[in-house]
């Protein structure tokens, strides 16, 4: 977003002193201006720049082109329910980029009673999942969210982790252009220093751990390409 503010931004500046002031869109106007879905600032803006000639056409589709290169999953920072991006989109998004998991059932372990998200010959998956999104900012995720290349400082929190109920945990990272895996063992977890235990009073064996700029370099090591994710499933996982 802060690169197509600035591209924007420099776009008006030429059409302003073309047009000598013609048209007001000064940002007192913009942050006025009354919009409703799709008719905003950034459409009253472009439309300008068309209008008179400051672009072309062309320029308008690399520019939407680029923008759209640029946050290519922008929609998942649009789900704001907790439960359905953590679970409902976070565990379709894994078995669509591996395929060989299992949905697990008592068929496959007769102990099965919802502990786990995936099965794979023996193998008991869980999967988190979070977003990075701009630190100290009380703005909609949408806003907040972060490209891989931010300078700001970013949380990822990832919750209600329970080491004794699978053998292997993947966790999912968004950013607005990338998104990162994550394969660890549940005793990589447990033996993580920033592993906090606890996280609801009276939920024993139930903590989270928090992933922020400041640290997560040290979990390279657990980083996986989306190709190799089964197979680091099965190598954390021992068997």
């Amino acid at each position: 977003m802060e690169k197509l503010i600035k591209e924007l931004n420099s776009q008006l500046s030429i059409m302003n002193k073309a047009n000598d002031s013609k048209y007001n869109l000064s940002d007192e106007v913009l942050d006025s201006l009354y919009s409703v879905y799709p008719f905003n600032k950034f459409e009253y803006i472009i439309s300008h720049l068309i209008g008179t000639d400051t672009i072309t056409l062309q320029q308008y589709l690399n520019i939407r082109n680029s923008y759209l290169e640029r946050n290519k999953y922008l929609y998942v920072f649009e789900i704001t329910a907790p439960r359905t991006f953590g679970e409902t989109w976070a565990q379709r998004h894994l078995n669509e980029v591996v395929p060989e998991l299992q949905r697990p059932s008592t068929f496959y372990d007769s102990s099965y009673s919802g502990q786990y998200d995936f099965w794979y010959n023996g193998i008991r998956i869980e999967v988190k999942a979070s977003r990075a999104v701009r630190r100290k900012s009380g703005d909609s995720l949408i806003i907040k969210a972060l490209s891989s290349d931010s300078k700001y400082g970013f949380d990822m929190n990832f919750q209600q982790i329970k080491p004794a109920c699978c053998d292997v945990f993947v966790w999912i990272a968004v950013w607005r252009d990338v998104i990162r895996y994550w394969v660890l063992s549940s005793d990589d977890i447990k033996n993580n220093r920033y592993y906090s235990s606890g996280q609801h009073r009276g939920n024993v064996g139930e903590g989270q751990l928090w992933i922020k700029d400041t640290n997560i370099d040290e979990f390279n090591e657990y980083e996986v390409g989306v190709r190799d994710i089964l197979k680091k499933i099965v190598q954390k996982s021992g068997r």
